[in-house]
């Protein structure tokens, strides 16, 4: 089994522990805030099985019917799992605006704030963990789950510090408060989420500062006088790159090829974590402006 797939694995029994014991609590003191974050826990539970079948799809090799492989299912899943993350934002702005306006109040607060220290403490460890593989793999599935419950820390955290305010004062309102500046930043963390998948999806071009390094490897070369039609894009974990080198019409094809190989490696040594598909067109002079 795959790292990827193992961390999608242990997420999931991550949150599986955390629904339980969020909802327990959640349900016994009747913090919409606890209750919030025992919901957001369902989505993590059921994004991360997703992801797990979106993983184990992405990862099947290239075939006749999909000649580029599956890449991009890791692309779809990002944004599936951004526009859940935006409804459970959604979801818990409503909740706090409705007990604020029915004052509604919190019971039981010393088990609610030991269940969210245990919360906050499970959900740091699994990031930890998640930054651990995504730094390993670059797999978008796997930095959008650790985005996913980067903003649980957040709001674990601010639910934490609502529970013991209320505690210390009954001020009472704090918990909706909360809830909303909770439901913000939610919604706010699942738009990078979305951009980059969509950004996937539409074949955008890698970023900036890797063209650059493509640009300035293919500069250095000696042989290459010129290149165009450069253009790069992403699929999963595999970076594609399409380019036409030129050269002097007097060199020989094995000098040239020789050449066009050593700007590939050195393009390969840019991310050795990611799977590179270079084509390289050998031309004798530009024709980047020819019908």
């Amino acid at each position: 089994m795959t790292l990827q797939k193992r961390a999608t694995i242990v997420s999931s029994l991550t949150a599986t522990i955390l629904i339980i014991i969020k909802l327990a609590v959640g349900l016994l003191s009747g913090s919409v805030a606890v209750l919030a974050s025992a919901i957001d826990s369902i989505l993590d539970l059921i994004v991360s099985a997703f992801n797990y079948f979106a993983i184990n799809k992405a990862e099947k090799p290239a075939d006749e019917q999909f000649n580029y492989g599956r890449g991009k299912v890791e692309a779809l899943a990002a944004v599936i799992e951004g526009t859940v993350i935006t409804m459970s934002g959604i979801f818990i702005f409503y909740e706090s605006i409705k007990k604020a306006y029915r004052g509604e109040i919190v019971s039981h607060l010393t088990p609610s704030v030991i269940v969210m220290v245990i919360s906050l403490i499970l959900t740091v460890a699994l990031v930890m963990f998640l930054n651990f593989v995504a730094k390993k793999t670059d797999n978008m599935v796997i930095k959008a789950d650790a985005l996913h419950y980067k903003t649980d820390i957040f709001s674990n955290g601010i639910i934490l510090i609502s529970l013991v305010v209320i505690q210390l004062t009954d001020f009472y309102l704090i918990d909706s408060i909360m809830g909303v500046a909770i439901s913000i930043y939610i919604i706010y963390s699942a738009y990078e989420i979305i951009k980059d998948g969509v950004y996937m999806l539409l074949d955008a071009a890698l970023d900036e500062e890797i063209v650059q390094n493509i640009k300035d490897i293919i500069k250095n070369e000696k042989l290459v006088n010129d290149y165009h039609f450069l253009k790069t894009r992403k699929s999963g974990n595999t970076n594609f790159v399409d380019v036409h080198l030129v050269f002097d019409t007097d060199i020989s094809l094995l000098e040239a090829h020789r050449a066009a190989d050593r700007v590939e490696d050195n393009i390969r040594e840019l991310s050795k974590n990611d799977e590179w598909i270079i084509n390289t067109h050998l031309d004798p002079y530009d024709d980047s402006e020819m019908n």
